[in-house]
């Protein structure tokens, strides 16, 4: 059955486990050429790097075509239904980075293949998955860690809730009054934020906001009061000096730029999970 990913809370765990599952498989030389004969039509922003690199090198991999375009593409006069119909003659997957996640849901309703979000301004779902995977990796039981995300409601912090409700994990807020997430156990104060928790979360901030996050960067002192153990998980882009400081990214608490690496068999298991009957 043709599968989409929007939203992680479109998925249930056992879906979240079936695509661990995969990408623990294509570590074990599984899948070979799962996309021969395939081709995956992407619409990226010039500005993306990780995402767009590391879906395009996993199509690669798998022996699929890529069809690149940019974002704008879908913001022309032409009514994305029509769009789609045509899509649906020659694309067997569809991959899309915008930001309106409006456009995401109105494809969806069009396409007969399955369709994947790689980002909007609300969420960015494979983004949430490589780095679950990671830590599942990394930790004795990741859904049993504490999770803190210090940053403004955002798109990466409104993922992580997104995958909090989904696998059960428990997961806090750090930051100034008036940038809260709904739903979610808020801290106004660093020092108490961090206190027990193993998987510290960031986002990079505006400059519009910088002056009100002063308060709230994390650094190495502040990486020290969380349990033993603890990791720090920026979602990069992110700035030394501005929602972390340099001692804190060149110390052991970061889980440094191999962490993401796992970013590349997770979209390749996403798609294969999207596509597999």
């Amino acid at each position: 059955m043709m599968k989409n990913l929007i939203r992680l809370t479109d998925f249930t765990a056992e879906d979240i486990r079936r695509i661990f599952q995969i990408a623990d498989e294509l570590n074990n030389g599984k899948h070979t050429g799962f996309l021969r004969r395939k081709s995956v039509v992407m619409f990226f922003p010039a500005s993306s790097i990780r995402t767009r690199v590391s879906f395009e090198k996993g199509i690669y991999l798998l022996d699929g075509q890529v069809i690149l375009f940019p974002t704008e593409t879908l913001d022309k006069k032409e009514d994305l239904k029509d769009v789609c119909g045509y899509l649906n003659n020659w694309a067997d997957l569809v991959i899309v980075r915008h930001k309106d996640i409006g456009v995401l849901d109105k494809m969806a309703e069009y396409l007969k293949v399955p369709l994947i979000n790689a980002m909007t301004d609300v969420n960015h779902p494979c983004e949430m998955l490589g780095d679950l995977y990671a830590l599942s990796k990394l930790r004795t039981d990741f859904l049993k860690d504490k999770y803190l995300f210090c940053g403004r409601k955002c798109n990466i912090g409104l993922a992580w809730q997104e995958a909090a409700k989904v696998l059960g994990f428990a997961l806090s807020q750090c930051c100034p009054a008036g940038y809260e997430m709904d739903g979610i156990e808020v801290y106004h104060d660093m020092e108490t934020a961090v206190r027990g928790k193993d998987i510290i979360c960031t986002d990079s901030l505006p400059a519009s906001v910088l002056s009100d996050f002063q308060e709230f960067q994390i650094t190495k002192a502040v990486m020290e009061q969380a349990n033993p153990g603890a990791v720090l998980n920026p979602c990069p882009p992110f700035y030394r000096g501005e929602e972390v400081s340099a001692d804190a990214i060149d110390s052991a608490f970061f889980v440094g730029y191999g962490f993401k690496k796992c970013l590349l068999e997770v979209q390749q298991a996403v798609m294969i999970y999207c596509l597999e009957e």
